[in-house]
Parts: structure tokens; sequence; C-alpha cells
């Protein structure tokens, strides 16, 4: 009997994948499971920052999810179904912290390393960068990325100490 290599590896492909596959974890499910482990709804200052995109199709989870909080500043919540071998990371909407952007006390000073985050698009990727100005909560500062002296500096607000963000929207 010969069998064509395509056969082979889809019906190892068939046998490798769990018999919960067929049914697709329910995004709402996992937003709800994040609303009680921060305490806060979807939008609201320590909650969700958006709702899981309803495009994803993850398996049905067979066990309760894991759930904890991700990175040093708390910023995301990493969701975790070890039985259908999926991780995904929540963004977590940041705390006002000041009244007024900008007129608060420096947090952030000259030739300090800071957290850069780059968000957008239901995305957001960090990485560490030079203040190149001081800055309070709110205000604009530029920064130069840590691991590229020659990159130009991009100007950056001021998040919380140690954080400056870029949004792109």
């Amino acid at each position: 009997m010969h069998f064509k290599p395509s056969v082979i590896a889809t019906a190892l492909l068939c046998a490798a994948v769990p018999a919960n596959a067929t049914t697709p974890m329910d995004p709402a499910l996992i937003d709800r499971a994040v609303m009680e482990f921060t305490g806060a709804a979807i939008g609201q200052p320590g909650g969700a920052r958006l709702p899981v995109d309803r495009r994803m199709r993850l398996n049905a989870c067979g066990m309760p999810l894991q759930i904890d909080w991700y990175g040093k500043n708390r910023d995301s919540v990493q969701v975790h179904c070890p039985d259908a071998g999926w991780r995904i990371y929540v963004a977590i909407a940041q705390v006002p912290q000041a009244d007024e952007p900008g007129t608060g006390e420096i947090v952030v000073s000259r030739g300090e390393t800071v957290a850069i985050v780059v968000e957008g698009g239901g995305f957001s990727l960090s990485r560490q960068a030079v203040a190149l100005e001081e800055g309070a909560i709110g205000s604009w500062i530029k920064v130069q990325p840590a691991q590229d002296k020659k990159a130009e500096p991009v100007r950056a607000q001021v998040v919380r100490p140690g954080q400056v963000a870029v949004r792109l929207h």
C-alpha cells in the first residue's frame, strides 16, 4: 500500500489535535475571567483595555483558565490554557495618576532607562529606551531606543515612573 505524504501528514495532525479542538473557546468567557481577576470592567482603569479579539479561534479549554499578571508594571494579564495549548496576553487599561497631564512632579529623569510601550490595533510591544528629557505623568519627552544608539529619538508620553508610551491608532 502506498500513501501520499499529504495523507500521512493529515493523519498525524488529526492525531495530535485534542478532542476539544472542534469546539472553539468563547472569547466572552476569557473577557469575564479577566474581569473577575482584575476586578474592573473592560475599558475601565485597571480592567482589560479592549475585549479579546473575536477573530481569534482558540481551542476550548477543558479546565479552569490560568490567569496571572504579566510584566513588572502589571500592564497585561496572561491567560493560559495548558490542556488546549494556548496562551494570550490581555492589555490592561492604565489607571489615571494625575488630574492634569504634565503638571505633576517629575517621574522620569533625563538619562533614566525606561520601558517604551508601543500600542495600537490590538497589539502592544515593549522595549527599553533612555530618556533624553525629564517629564511628569502625561508630558511628552524624547527617548532613544537603548539597543540602537543610531536610531532617531522618538517622542513618547510619560505614563508612570519608568514607563513611556507611543499609541498608534
